[in-house]
């Protein structure tokens, strides 16, 4: 992984956690238990600090940074999908933000709220608690129902079994030319978890 410490600051980074080798972490981070921070993933906190709570997933491709004098906190389980971008913003609790969306600076975004893939939420919004957010700009569309809400948990979970996975499993290696006699055409046990 590529941590770097920045004036003085040094990332944490929960011996539970798996970071990608191709994510970058500069500075002010801290990353609690059980999180994925997926390849190509840039979270620099070097004007302010990054707080990652436990059980979070910071896909591939996704930015996280912020103003001078920040903070942004990712609560418990929030679910942060690929290419989004998050600037200064503070995401509640087991809440999901969707692909290559947008967050801007001092956006709260209450608990349990699902922001649709390709959302842009503007400078200083506060979108209530299980909330469904859609659009450019963002716009609260309808609540999160209790079902909506259990499939994103349950997604969240592969994510909170990856970190694991990755340190026993993933191995830098060389390509085959040729497809194994025996390969599996899918991982369907990998998709099977205790509750």
């Amino acid at each position: 992984m590529a941590i770097y410490s920045f004036n003085g600051f040094i990332p944490v980074v929960k011996a539970s956690s798996f970071v990608h080798p191709n994510a970058t972490v500069t500075g002010n981070v801290l990353i609690g238990e059980n999180v994925y921070i997926g390849p190509g993933a840039a979270i620099r906190g070097d004007w302010g600090q990054i707080i990652i709570e436990d059980g979070c997933n910071v896909q591939e491709n996704c930015t996280i940074h912020m103003f001078p004098g920040t903070t942004v906190l990712l609560e418990k389980g929030s679910h942060v999908g690929h290419g989004a971008i998050i600037h200064g913003a503070s995401l509640g609790e087991n809440c999901l933000i969707g692909m290559n969306s947008v967050i801007m600076d001092d956006v709260v975004i209450g608990k349990g709220s699902i922001v649709a893939a390709l959302t842009f939420v503007s400078s200083n919004t506060i979108i209530p608690e299980r909330s469904l957010v859609v659009g450019n700009p963002g716009k609260v569309i309808k609540q999160v129902s209790d079902e909506m809400l259990a499939w994103k948990t349950e997604g969240t979970k592969y994510y909170q079994k990856l970190p694991k996975d990755c340190q026993n499993t993933l191995i830098a290696c060389e390509a085959l030319t040729e497809i194994e006699a025996n390969r599996p055409m899918q991982q369907k046990d990998y998709f099977k978890f205790s509750k």
